[in-house]
Parts: structure tokens; C-alpha cells; sequence
């Protein structure tokens, strides 16, 4: 167990690295090749419920996925982190995303006083769009050590529910042959990422 954390810590310090290296020119590039392969993937356009996180600069930039989702007269839902808790909760429009505040992650996400229902009290998900800082095309995952996504889809699972699907976006420096993983480590469906 403490030989995986450490290869975990080890490795995101590397993708770190390796993200820092790359231009703003070429994670915007990145960002919306893979945005486009999304969009072309029967899974999302099958999906009405969909989850995407609210990206940071060392991640594939999720706000034109967000626009799409709205294009299409889709429901999106947005993580709200409370603590070692996460929510996914409904987003209805673009201008209510421009209000949100910015938390000290330089994130959008509503205030912690701002309690709305979860998506599994009001229907559940059909798909979630996932971040993380390193994966295998197989979909083995390295997230930043808070496990709110492994947490979120094992307690989905455990509700009952039938499993949302899971896609993972990353950039190209972003995939690796081999991902250290633990038990509590879930795995994703599909990962796209750029050439």
C-alpha cells in the first residue's frame, strides 16, 4: 500500500511536469481535438444526463463541452466538493456558470451554502466526463489523491443504480503504458486523447 502511494506521488509530480511544459497554443489545440472526438462518440450522443467537471489549466478544457451540452438540450451537472464530499449537481445554463465563485482550487463550483440536490436523488447520471492527471488507454486512472471520483462511482454503484458511463479526457503527455492503482481505484470506460 505504501509502495503504491508512492509510485501515485511520483508519478503525478511527472505529469505535472509535463503538462507545465506544454504552450497555452497547444493545450487549447489538445483540448478541442478531443472535445471533437467526444462529440462524435455515440455514448455522448446518447446521453442526456451528463457530468463534466469544470477543467483548470493543467487539464483539457471543458467549457466548450459544456456549451454542446447545452447546444443539445442536454442536462449538465457540475461536481460540488463540501469537504471530503463530492456532489454532482445540475447546472441549467451557461449565465449561471458565469456566476459561480471560484474556490481556492481556481475552480468554478457553487458556494458550500449553495445545497442542491444530488444527480442520484433526481434521476441519476447516463454519463461522467472525468478528470485526472494520468491514464492507460485501457482505462486505469491516476486522480489527485482525494478519490472523490472512485468514491462518487462506487456510491452510485451501491445505490442501485445502473452505471453511468465513464470517459476520461486527456492529453497526449497525459498517457502512460502503466498506472499504479490500488483497490479503491476505479477504472474508467473509455479515455480519449489527442494525437
Amino acid at each position: 500500500m505504501a509502495a503504491a502511494k508512492e509510485a501515485k506521488n511520483i508519478l503525478r509530480k511527472e505529469m505535472k511536469r509535463r503538462i507545465s511544459r506544454m504552450s497555452i497554443e497547444e493545450k487549447q489545440r489538445q483540448s478541442t481535438q478531443v472535445a471533437t472526438k467526444l462529440f462524435a462518440m455515440k455514448e455522448f450522443n446518447d446521453s442526456s444526463r451528463i457530468s463534466v467537471f469544470l477543467s483548470m489549466k493543467d487539464e483539457i478544457d471543458t467549457f466548450t463541452i459544456m456549451e454542446r451540452i447545452f447546444e443539445l438540450k442536454k442536462q449538465c451537472f457540475i461536481p460540488h466538493y463540501i469537504g471530503s464530499k463530492m456532489n454532482m449537481v445540475e447546472l441549467k445554463s451557461l449565465s449561471d456558470y458565469v456566476s459561480l465563485p471560484v474556490t481556492n482550487w481556481n475552480i468554478k463550483q457553487p458556494s458550500d451554502d449553495d445545497i442542491q440536490p444530488d444527480a442520484m436523488d433526481t434521476g441519476g447520471l447516463d454519463l461522467i466526463i472525468v478528470p485526472g492527471l494520468a491514464f492507460t488507454k485501457q482505462g486505469h486512472r491516476l486522480g489527485r489523491g482525494k478519490g472523490y471520483y472512485d468514491k462518487y462511482i462506487v456510491k452510485y454503484n451501491r445505490n442501485g443504480f445502473v452505471s453511468p458511463i465513464t470517459i476520461a479526457l486527456a492529453f497526449n503527455v497525459q498517457i502512460c503504458d502503466f498506472v499504479p492503482t490500488s483497490s479503491n481505484d476505479v477504472a474508467i470506460n473509455h479515455v480519449i486523447y489527442s494525437d
